[in-house]
């Protein structure tokens, strides 16, 4: 019987540098001279070029497409939390933080093994447990929580750091989700991971006893903040009998010390160089009395432009007059539009200031204090300087001022249109070879647009652009000067003093891709950036303690949230930051009332008891806008808030 011929298999088409290799060869003739060389080119020669250009353009199409996805996955994860991974991670780095998780150890070089097996409640999770929180401020509140019958219905998590960029995205290994959450399917990957948010697992903070349990733990020192308005505008203490009485009351809860606010616009008020510290020396001698410590605030801000304020505190008058003739000295927004709540930065080295530059008129001020009061120095009275660097003290632009029509939570403006810092921009931008990029956005909206209304901040917009990121890098590098600059100088002034330095919660619009708020802030942190490591690299380079604002129990919904906001997701991304580059972390409250279960969320944050590292604040302050004589305490019970951070009260919260 005779065979029959086996079809012969296809030849596999090329592709890729596979494609082009081929198409160079069939244009070579035998001989090794190009096919077309002896005359007119031939037709498969043309039929080449043409396929090598179209596999180039497809190769960039799925290049793109692959970006888009990666882009979109790391966007997701990062709502969640991360692995503590540095940041440039490789596979090593994401296999051992994923088998740390898991309860084995992993000796730096490879050696890997388990000194006992995982908890119980874990162990249903397989191999990559899911952690109880998505940050400090969830996960030390929610410790102990049981969450099993939560994490039943789920596909395990796996924790990206922020810090990588979209092509390392490449090397990590997602894990396959666990066949128990097929009974439980969703509709997209966000979706699949709702029940492990924080505000549905708030619930079971006290599931377990105990959990109020603050005996032993790490003594955190209290300060009370000092109610503004005590020193007039004369530098005059104002109201001697309500400054004694309020001490009396912060003595008798064993508040540790007190903050103190020592206004620029007050000391040297009417003309330069001429300081007048007369009601401080009073004050200081009063709290002297109490044998309580004092942080000292350097408040180069302006205090109380507001509807509401009570107290009005301005810059300086001989400040303010320079202003009128140079209003460039002042920050200013795209419109013209100047706000005198600090001075720009711009000219923290321009000679404007009667002679002196911006640095030079922080530093004679806060020489001039550290002269005046040296006695409390030398006996420690003084205990720690706070340096103000920006709007209410805090190192940032100011974006979002109200006095500019700014409501909550619009995504501010840049402030960089006064012709010093436009100076500095132009010789950024022709450093860089592209002199037209010397400006600001234009399409970078208003006060208080959303961030998908303006085409600079919507998913995709020109942020992400290569003008953007060069504009984006200036203005967050304008302000890290900034501080480098004024530290500099306040750490000649304090010799050894505890320096201070208060970083802005700007935590609406995080969970989007611009995270457009921080940008105009100052923060250049988008999803694919790490806009707060750079930042604290200069800070650890003068060795300051970071003060973050704290949030209580303000956990906004998930669903309803029209701000995106994640004031958790943020506290987790700076503590943790500060605390990788060892730096020591403060923590201070909002004005706002707190309930029992904020007091205990800030406690937690204060000192995480599930912190292997053990690691917790070195201070808090508690603030209030009314003097505690009044009897407005929003704290429940400020005397246990006290002793919970004091280590020494058991039980739970009196009602």
């Amino acid at each position: 019987m005779e065979s029959q011929p086996q079809p012969q298999p296809q030849p596999r088409r090329p592709r890729g540098f596979a494609a082009t290799a081929a198409a160079a060869a069939a244009s070579v003739s035998p001989t090794g001279t190009p096919s077309g060389s002896a005359g007119a080119p031939t037709a498969s020669s043309g039929k080449g070029k043409r396929e090598r250009e179209k596999e180039k353009e497809r190769t960039k199409l799925r290049e793109r497409h692959r970006r888009a996805i990666t882009s979109r996955m790391l966007a997701g994860l990062r709502q969640y939390g991360n692995f503590p991974l540095p940041a440039r991670a490789d596979m090593n780095d994401v296999l051992a933080a994923l088998a740390r998780e898991a309860g084995w150890t992993v000796e730096p070089d490879g050696t890997t093994y388990r000194h006992s097996p995982p908890p119980k409640h874990q162990q249903h999770l397989g191999a990559f447990p899911v952690r109880s929180g998505e940050s400090p401020l969830t996960a030390t509140s929610l410790k102990n929580c049981s969450v099993k019958a939560t994490l039943d219905c789920q596909q395990p998590v796996v924790r990206i750091d922020d810090s990588l960029s979209p092509a390392s995205l490449d090397s990590v290994v997602i894990a396959e989700r666990d066949t128990r959450s097929e009974k439980y399917p969703s509709t997209s990957p966000i979706n699949s991971v709702e029940c492990l948010e924080a505000d549905q697992l708030i619930q079971d903070v006290h599931s377990t006893e105990h959990d109020n349990d603050f005996t032993g733990t790490q003594y955190v020192p209290v300060y009370v903040k000092l109610s503004t308005g005590f020193i007039n505008n004369f530098c005059q203490l104002a109201d001697p009998d309500g400054v004694r009485q309020e001490l009396s009351h912060m003595n008798s809860l064993n508040v540790d010390g007190v903050i103190v606010d020592c206004w620029w616009g007050i000391v040297e008020c009417w003309n330069p160089q001429k300081y007048v510290w007369s009601g401080y020396r009073e004050l200081f001698n009063y709290i002297r009395e109490f044998k309580m410590k004092i942080q000292v605030v350097m408040a180069f801000h302006e205090y109380g432009r507001t509807d509401s304020a009570d107290v009005l505190i301005s810059l300086p008058n001989w400040i303010l007059e320079i202003g009128k003739e140079n209003q460039d000295i002042f920050f200013t927004d795209r419109e013209g539009r100047r706000t005198t709540e600090f001075l720009s930065w711009g000219i923290n080295k321009e000679r404007v200031l009667n002679g002196r530059t911006g640095v030079e008129v922080y530093f004679d001020f806060m020489r001039s204090f550290r002269t005046e009061f040296d006695d409390l120095f030398a006996e420690g009275l003084i205990s720690a300087v706070e340096i103000g660097l920006g709007p209410s003290g805090e190192l940032r632009y100011p974006s979002f001022s109200e006095r500019m029509g700014w409501r909550y939570p619009g995504i501010g403006e840049f402030q960089c249109y006064d012709k010093y810092l436009q100076q500095h921009l132009q010789r950024a931008a022709k450093l860089r070879g592209h002199s037209f990029w010397a400006r600001g956005p234009d399409n970078a909206g208003h006060y208080n647009s959303r961030p998908h209304e303006t085409g600079f901040f919507c998913e995709r917009g020109d942020y992400d652009s290569y003008y953007g990121r060069f504009f984006l890098h200036w203005y967050a590098q304008a302000l890290m000067d900034h501080a480098d600059n004024v530290l500099s100088l306040a750490n000649l002034a304090f010799e050894e003093t505890k320096i201070i330095v208060k970083i802005p919660a700007v935590y609406w619009w995080y969970k989007t891709s611009s995270h457009a708020a921080e940008l105009t802030a100052g923060y250049y942190n988008p999803t694919n950036q790490d806009g707060y490591s750079p930042v604290f690299e200069v800070l650890k380079k003068h060795s300051v303690t970071v003060k973050f604002v704290c949030y209580g129990l303000q956990i906004c919904s998930y669903e309803n949230d029209e701000a995106f906001a994640d004031p958790e997701g943020l506290s987790w991304q700076v503590l943790n930051s500060v605390w990788d580059r060892g730096l020591k972390v403060a923590g201070e409250n909002t004005l706002s009332c707190y309930d029992k279960e904020g007091c205990l969320r800030i406690i937690e944050t204060a000192k995480p008891r599930n912190d292997p590292d053990r690691r917790h604040f070195s201070f808090f302050v508690y603030q209030q806008p009314s003097p505690l004589v009044q009897g407005v305490i929003c704290l429940p019970d400020l005397d246990y808030f006290i002793k919970c951070m004091h280590g020494d009260i058991t039980g739970d919260l009196v009602p």
